[in-house]
């Protein structure tokens, strides 16, 4: 590829970019677009304002970028929780690395590559892209020992950014965890595979074994039942149809052609409107629910947080796979769908998957197919892919049984991570014949060499790549076209007037992280073999610093996290591309047939390998377990406090299992319990608070 032509391919993204960027400070600020770009409750609040026309709607601003950016890390801590933060430190971590790379490869690496070669330059605009990579450097030259020095400063500035951090991360998430109101999923423990007693209940025989084995501690239990799906729907069609009856004709809305597309009035605006007595109607129905059949799945509440810790961690039973013990997800967090699986049926490998799909196992050995995965997947089949990665491996994720819904979001970015990095990185670099270029691979000592001779030859596709799906990518996150184009035809289509709000958006960690972190893989990989690709980089990390800090504080709401959970995540994976760009380059070094660059190069790979081996060591546990002596000291504040009697109370209903109607008893009893002790709140006031609670509630499922 030609610069000239790589150049238009810049001004093309860029304008397009900019032209979505400008768009979209105008449609924020129009009234009818706050459900799409704010969250449901400034959405709410805002649309009961009335806004005069004015000429300023109409002409972009960069508001919303200067808010971006004067927005702290404790008002993402705030807002979006650990995970958002751990999510832009990521990005920032990003941003200097890549300034480092950049500013050492484009100034010392970039010339030597141009220069490499004794021929004589055309016009620098009708140079190729090749020119500027390290395949242009002649064999033996005394100037490879610059790339040698680049990839020591940015494998050294990127131990030394890792490591501080981790140190900053793991503080922050410890500050977080000790500062927040007590967790209900710090007191409880999550109980599987049961047995099962012909003599009693899985319920009597929960509370039978806590009882004996953990007396001063036990607290409660809350057995997960087994109810059917069909049936629930028809209790909930039940409750509409009765609800429908008491409903007035002013909080009828208009007939709509699309009903289900566009949004129309459901039952929770409804329920929310009706008055005490038919909602206490409804609630009736809670005792139907509860004498479903238990689940051999239990949440065993504790006095302490250290007791719950202890039972969680300890071996109960001779058979390890009866009396299955973890630390419970919190409550908005459960995927109460998944507690129903047996234990025994879980499946924990994604790979375990091609048994349950055995005519996968042939298919890639057909001669179409094989043409098809491996010559025509970097094109259009490589997008279509990508963009059906992330469903799918949801759907894998899910199968494997996640107790939590961040569980599942985590485990599926892995599985994303690993599938686009292999679709965009290997697949195109052994560009065309995958499987033929693997079978011309006699022993790993190969792969480097090949690597090296193949990546030169496709740094023009990978620098389109960041152009066309970062920078795209960008636009269409802060556009938000579904939720745009739903809005416009719930508004002109379906003539709704009042237009209630989206509902909860949790953050997409499970395909935004995966997406940073290949644009990172492909920033090392390629810094120093083909640095002109590290100030479009650049240019894409600052604009997600933006983008995603303005949909934090602006679009989606946390609903539930996993505590900075991708942090390690992000962590390994920048420690893997450090790793293969070393070994790439030391094939390269051989290829140029520079013994002594490769010589320097081979501790500098034991020296990552020692790195990742002490932070694995040093910090990884902080991410998965909280340490005792915290624990210990949060209860003893508790205590001290006198709030031990209110963290008993919300034990009592924090796993409510059938949130549509039990978390509405459950918030009505707190409530009566804590208009007892008061005896001051007005009840009209408690009324609606009580309504839009369980609205907010019903959302977040």
């Amino acid at each position: 590829m030609e610069l000239s032509a790589f150049l238009t391919s810049v001004g093309i993204n860029s304008a397009i970019a900019v032209l979505l960027f400008l768009l979209y400070s105008v449609l924020r600020k129009q009234p009818g677009n706050l459900n799409v770009y704010f969250g449901p409750r400034l959405a709410l609040a805002s649309e009961r304002k009335n806004y005069p026309p004015s000429l300023l709607r109409y002409l972009p601003s960069p508001s919303w970028v200067v808010k971006a950016w004067e927005t702290t890390e404790d008002d993402i801590l705030a807002l979006g929780g650990m995970d958002a933060l751990v999510f832009v430190r990521i990005i920032v971590f990003s941003i200097r690395i890549f300034c480092i790379a950049a500013v050492i490869c484009m100034f010392l690496v970039l010339p030597v590559n141009y220069y490499g070669k004794e021929m004589i330059h055309h016009d620098i605009s009708s140079e190729t892209l090749e020119i500027f990579t390290i395949a242009n450097v002649k064999e033996s030259s005394e100037w490879l020992w610059t790339h040698c020095f680049a990839l020591y400063v940015i494998t050294c500035s990127a131990c030394g950014l890792l490591y501080f951090e981790h140190k900053s991360i793991s503080r922050t998430r410890l500050a977080y965890i000790t500062g927040s109101p007590p967790n209900p999923s710090h007191f409880t423990v999550l109980v599987r595979a049961v047995p099962w007693s012909a003599e009693q209940s899985y319920s009597e025989s929960v509370k039978e074994f806590f009882m004996k084995y953990y007396a001063p501690s036990y607290l409660s239990h809350h057995m997960v039942h087994r109810s059917s799906r069909v049936q629930r729907l028809m209790n909930d069609a039940e409750k509409i149809c009765r609800v429908f009856k008491g409903v007035s004709a002013e909080q009828k809305s208009k007939p709509c052609l699309l009903p289900c597309f566009c949004g129309a009035p459901n039952s929770f605006e409804i329920l929310s409107n009706e008055p005490d007595n038919v909602r206490g109607n409804i609630g009736l129905d809670i005792s139907n629910l509860a004498t479903e059949k238990e689940n051999a799945v239990a949440f065993v509440c504790f006095k302490t947080r250290y007791a719950a810790v202890v039972a969680a961690e300890i071996l109960h039973s001779e058979n390890p796979m009866l009396w299955v013990t973890e630390m419970a997800p919190e409550p908005n967090d459960v995927l109460w769908s998944n507690l129903s699986i047996p234990y025994r049926q879980l499946l924990t490998q994604l790979e375990q998957l091609s048994h349950a799909f055995p005519f996968l196992k042939g298919m890639f050995k057909k001669k179409f197919i094989s043409h098809v995965v491996t010559g025509y997947l970097p094109s259009v089949i490589l997008i279509l892919f990508l963009y059906a990665a992330p469903p799918t491996m949801m759907v894998f994720s899910t199968i494997e049984g996640s107790v939590s819904h961040s569980g599942r979001k985590k485990s599926a970015c892995i599985k994303v991570l690993y599938f686009t990095i292999w679709n965009v990185f290997f697949v195109n670099v052994l560009s065309g014949s995958v499987i033929g270029q693997l079978t011309k691979l006699s022993s790993v000592k190969d792969v480097p060499k090949h690597l090296a001779e193949a990546i030169p030859n496709q740094v023009g596709f990978f620098m389109t790549y960041v152009l066309t799906s970062g920078w795209a990518s960008l636009s269409v996150e802060i556009m938000q076209p579904f939720f745009l184009l739903r809005n416009i035809l719930k508004k002109f289509i379906c003539r709704i007037k009042n237009n209630p709000p989206n509902g909860t958006l949790s953050f997409p960690y499970q395909t935004e992280v995966p997406r940073l972190l290949l644009f990172g893989f492909l920033g090392f990989i390629c810094s120093v073999m083909a640095p002109l690709i590290l100030p479009f980089l650049l240019i894409y990390f600052v604009l997600a610093y933006l983008v995603y800090k303005n949909q934090i504080i602006n679009v989606y709401k946390k609903s539930y996290e996993s505590g900075g959970q991708y942090w390690p995540i992000a962590h390994k994976t920048i420690i893997a591309s450090l790793v293969l760009t070393q070994i790439i380059a030391l094939g390269i070094f051989g290829i140029k047939k520079s013994p002594v660059a490769s010589g320097f190069t081979i501790p500098l790979i034991v020296g990552t390998l020692l790195f990742n081996e002490y932070c694995r060591q040093r910090f990884f546990p902080s991410f998965q377990k909280i340490a005792a002596q915290v624990l210990t000291q949060m209860d003893q504040q508790d205590e001290q406090g006198g709030r031990m009697e209110e963290i008993y109370q919300q034990l009592k209903f924090a796993y409510c299992q059938f949130r549509l109607i039990s978390l509405d008893l459950c918030n009505i009893r707190q409530a009566d319990q804590q208009r007892d002790r008061d005896g001051i709140r007005d009840s009209e006031a408690e009324t609606a608070g009580l309504t839009e609670n369980k609205c907010w509630n019903t959302l977040s499922v």
